[in-house]
């Protein structure tokens, strides 16, 4: 018979040694759950809980009429997943599931499963979702054919109304487009992000298994504020409009753009703003990728030297220093030699209209006469440059007009106290070469000789939610005395010149304006010494319409940028839609828009057009109280 091989004192050590395993686990498990406790807990809900920003719904944008509905917000779904919670082999299998229900192919399905494979906790693997694709996936996940994914709503800004031209929204360059992070990038969106955007609402929200957010009533830490709708002055009918008639002047004058703008004279409502070629809000990434400068608005942000357009600024110089009248007679002459014969200024058509008065020269455009005018304004270079200097700035050259659009710039205008103007500068300055400026700046300064002399401040919103925008009173710039002078002025540029008369004239309406043909010039040019480029100019037209002799009801502004004329001669740069006769549409289609502009309660002005109605040559000086000398 074997021994026997228990031993008391064995079994005593060995329990023991389990009492002492069992009090060093318990004190152990004490240390965690009491001690440590309060980390480790924290510690786990950080893991599946985290402070995030929930944002509120954002306003939507209508037209003017406060019915068509120019962009909104709807909510599509977004794909995310919980790699990390996969292993290596389940990533690969529900990727390949994704991409299959999905249907995707090349560089997105690539992307989609590069995303799967990694070790992270949470990646969001597709967005916007349509409503088919969301219900797949869904499905999917019932069937269990996919594991650690879900879905999350996301908001996402749309723009439904289609533009005048091919992959457009209407009035893309004055709405702009709100970035996948919710911020609001370009025009009337980043100008209002904070109004429409509202204020997030603050959550510490916890995450399940499938990565989902869970949000309860007492995770919200701050209640946020839903974003406000805006109203704006754009008529919807009218922008597509001119979005149409522009992308017509585009495409037939072979120009790198073609923009034009629509404005109260009295009011600055901005009834329409456009540029072609322009965007989708709906794509915008894909216009980021390729060409992001399309997103500028050439309205605004764009400066260039409008020419002859400015002539009428020069004349109203004249007119407010007494040194001449719509009468006054000057001498033309083929060209004009200046600073002591070491430059020269000369007629478009390099050609002299012999003695004429200032009204036929501003209507046929003569530089020489503008020239002259300009010099004409003081006994001295120094003194005449200073006035017509004044004259800019007072009428918003050099300054913002303080549009409600993101990006507006103020342009470029020479100071001649910092530096002085020569003869040739100012000679220059006089049709409007040396200065840069904004076609909107060129509405506001036209709609103040037409409107009594008040500078408007244009904007585009009318009503911010329930409450009308308060835009401030405009400024007196001009003795209202000028305002039949001025509109005869260009009431006189289309109807004397047998090229505008059949091109500008609406029946049943009054009409007036002037144009301006610029060279452009090119620092890269000459060997980097600059020069003009060959054979390619901007064209503009800014006047007014109306339905009475004395009381413009709107004051357009376009330009055609960098077109080539088909047709080259003396005093003849000729393209198959000139900017005259885009204003004509423009103005055709604007003043017969129904409901746009109010009806006419007060009889017709007794002294429209007088070409007299701004006193004698040799009265001195303005006329009305603060205005400059």
């Amino acid at each position: 018979m074997l021994g026997r091989t228990d031993s008391r004192p064995r079994l005593l050590i060995l329990l023991l040694v389990m009492v002492l395993v069992s009090v060093a686990l318990t004190i152990r498990l004490g240390y965690w759950q009491i001690v440590r406790g309060a980390e480790l807990s924290g510690r786990a809900e950080r893991q599946t809980t985290s402070r995030i920003e929930i944002p509120s719904r954002r306003g939507a944008i209508y037209d003017r009429s406060g019915t068509v509905v120019l962009a909104s917000s709807v909510e599509l779904d977004r794909l995310v997943a919980a790699p990390a919670q996969l292993s290596t082999a389940d990533r690969r299998v529900v990727a390949n599931e994704l991409i299959r229900i999905l249907g995707l192919e090349g560089d997105a399905a690539a992307d989609l499963m590069a995303k799967m494979t990694t070790t992270k906790p949470y990646q969001i693997l597709v967005r916007e979702l349509t409503p088919e694709m969301s219900e797949a996936i869904r499905l999917a996940a019932r069937d269990k054919r996919i594991s650690r994914v879900g879905l999350e709503p996301e908001s996402i800004r749309i723009y439904p109304q289609d533009g005048g031209g091919p992959d457009s929204t209407l009035a893309a360059h004055v709405i702009g487009f709100v970035n996948r992070e919710g911020a609001g990038q370009y025009g009337v969106e980043q100008r209002y992000q904070d109004m429409l955007g509202g204020t997030p609402t603050i959550v510490d929200a916890r995450r399940d298994m499938a990565s989902r957010l869970i949000v309860d009533d007492d995770a919200i830490l701050e209640a946020g504020i839903p974003g406000v709708d805006l109203r704006l002055t754009i008529d919807a009918g009218l922008q597509l409009s001119v979005e149409e008639e522009l992308l017509a002047t585009w495409l037939v004058d072979n120009a790198v753009s073609a923009s034009a703008v629509v404005m109260d004279p009295y009011t600055g409502e901005i009834y329409a703003e456009a540029t072609y070629p322009s965007y989708s809000g709906n794509d915008y990434r894909s216009v980021a990728s390729t060409d992001p400068s399309r997103f500028i608005d050439p309205i605004v942000s764009e400066v260039y030297e409008p020419g002859s357009v400015l002539k009428m600024i020069t004349a109203v110089a004249a007119f407010e220093q007494g040194t001449a009248t719509p009468l006054t007679k000057f001498a033309d002459a083929a060209s004009l030699k200046l600073d002591d014969g070491k430059a020269r200024i000369g007629n478009a058509d390099r050609k002299s209209m012999g003695t004429m008065e200032l009204q036929d020269a501003l209507a046929y455009s003569r530089n020489v006469v503008a020239a002259k005018l300009a010099l004409g304004l003081a006994p001295t270079t120094r003194e005449a440059s200073a006035i017509l200097h004044e004259t800019w700035t007072r009428l918003g050259f050099g300054k913002r007009t303080g549009v409600d659009l993101s990006g507006e710039v103020s342009g470029i205008v020479n100071d001649p106290t910092i530096q002085a103007w020569r003869e040739i500068d100012l000679a220059n300055a006089s049709f409007g070469q040396g200065i840069a400026v904004t076609p909107l700046q060129l509405a506001v300064a036209f709609a103040a000789m037409v409107n009594g002399g008040t500078l408007v401040r244009p904007h585009v919103v009318k009503a911010i939610g329930d409450e009308p925008t308060v835009i401030g009173n405009p400024v007196q710039v001009l003795d209202p005395a000028l305002r039949p002078t001025m509109m005869s002025l260009m009431s006189r540029v289309v109807t004397e010149v047998n090229v505008y008369r059949a091109r500008t004239q609406v029946p049943g309406f009054y009409v007036g304006g002037k144009t301006g043909t610029a060279q452009i010039w090119d620092p890269t040019l000459n060997g980097g010494r600059g020069a003009f480029k060959a054979s390619i100019f901007n064209y503009t037209f800014v006047g007014y319409i109306g339905r009475r002799a004395n009381h413009p009801d709107l004051v357009i502004a376009v330009r055609i940028h960098e077109a080539r004329p088909v047709v080259r001669a003396q005093g003849r740069l000729e393209m198959p839609r000139m900017s005259f006769e885009l204003f004509q549409r423009i103005a055709s289609t604007a003043i017969n828009t129904p409901g746009l502009l109010p009806e006419i309660v007060d009889p017709e002005p007794a002294d429209g057009g007088s070409l007299t109605g701004y006193g004698p040559a040799g009265a001195t000086g303005p006329r009305w109280p603060g205005a400059a000398p």
